[in-house]
């Protein structure tokens, strides 16, 4: 197998939340032709499995990206495309370096690419939170080839609405769009005044994602749609309390995405196997938290096992219009995963 030609047809495979049939398709056709025993689930998953045995090794990737068409091409020793970092890149990896290993005694190498993991409800990985029972897993996220990560934030999506009768612009009165403009200021000084004194991983993030505002000439309508990152201490459940108490009367608040933060023990043999892959490359180790969510939000409290993100890529590129992966470092993260499989 080519990893590079691999992860380039994987690029090349439009993929969005809820539209990955064809790359998994792909994946479990190309993973049957590796020696995997490979089938599509129940979510959609591309599911491939290597070796037979008690122990269950969980590579957990995604295959959806966010919209945004890159032209797919390789320059200056680097692949750009949709997708590349976030996250076909690790998935191809962990495609790849299962692959080299070949079937383990005792062991199954269990690859997944899930579905849905840049929507908000991860279907994907729910689903496979409920077929699997791994001794240890790996999460394909980008965290640099020397890196590993053991913790990401949690997650509350909202939707506010609210409408009002139409009023004359020289009204003194609030109109609906400053009402909402007002709860938000109240939701931005909650999280200032909890995060006061934080570091990143400890802070609250609210952050606007859409705002929409318009009349008919009898009503006045105001709705956005808004995300808040969650730091260990806080729960979705205390969050979204605290919005709903913030919010004016008459308006609608509709919650989702609600995914706990987690964070992964560091002293266990998964990160001992990782930290000596890593110097056995001749890199130096880092570790790494991360204030987005992750597929390991979803399955880490389900799964209670040793748990941590890798993969190669820059993560400041995901979702950005020149997201591309440095394809040595690509090469050397598949080096790194052949070796703690070899380990584990």
């Amino acid at each position: 197998m080519d990893p590079i030609a691999l992860l380039t047809r994987m690029v090349e495979i439009p993929s969005l939340s809820g539209e990955e049939s064809a790359l998994a398709d792909f994946l479990v056709e190309t993973m049957r032709g590796l020696g995997f025993q490979a089938h599509l689930d129940k979510a959609g998953n591309a599911v491939g499995i290597l070796g037979d045995g008690p122990t269950e090794i969980v590579l957990l990737g995604h295959l959806d990206t966010v919209p945004g068409e890159i032209p797919v091409r390789i320059e200056s020793g680097a692949l750009y495309g949709r997708g590349s970092v976030d996250a076909k890149g690790p998935l191809a990896a962990f495609i790849a370096a299962a692959t080299e290993v070949g079937p383990l005694p005792g062991k199954r190498i269990i690859v997944v690419g899930a579905t849905e993991e840049e929507a908000a409800s991860s279907k994907g990985a729910r689903y496979a939170a409920t077929t699997f029972t791994p001794a240890c897993c790996v999460i394909g996220e980008p965290s640099a080839t020397r890196a590993v990560t053991l913790g990401y934030k949690g997650r509350v999506v909202f939707a506010y609405q609210a409408e009002t009768g139409a009023s004359h612009s020289a009204s003194s009165d609030e109109n609906v769009i400053e009402t909402a403009v007002a709860f938000w200021s109240r939701v931005r000084r909650w999280a200032e005044t909890e995060n006061a004194g934080k570091k990143m991983f400890d802070a609250l993030d609210p952050v606007l994602r859409e705002v929409h505002g318009g009349s008919d000439g009898l009503t006045e309508s105001m709705q956005f749609r808004a995300s808040i990152r969650i730091p260990p201490g806080q729960t979705p459940e205390t969050v979204q309390a605290r919005i709903q108490g913030l919010a004016p009367t008459g308006a609608r608040l509709r919650f989702w995405g609600a995914d706990p933060p987690y964070r992964a023990e560091k002293n266990t043999p998964l990160v001992r196997a990782f930290l000596a892959a890593i110097r056995a490359e001749g890199l130096e180790p880092a570790f790494k938290v991360k204030s987005g969510t992750s597929d390991m939000n979803v399955v880490g409290p389900v799964w209670n096992c040793p748990i941590l993100a890798y993969g190669p890529g820059d993560s400041r590129l995901d979702h950005t219009p020149n997201e591309h992966l440095d394809l040595a470092e690509y090469q050397q993260a598949i080096a790194v995963l052949t070796r703690v499989l070899q380990l584990l």
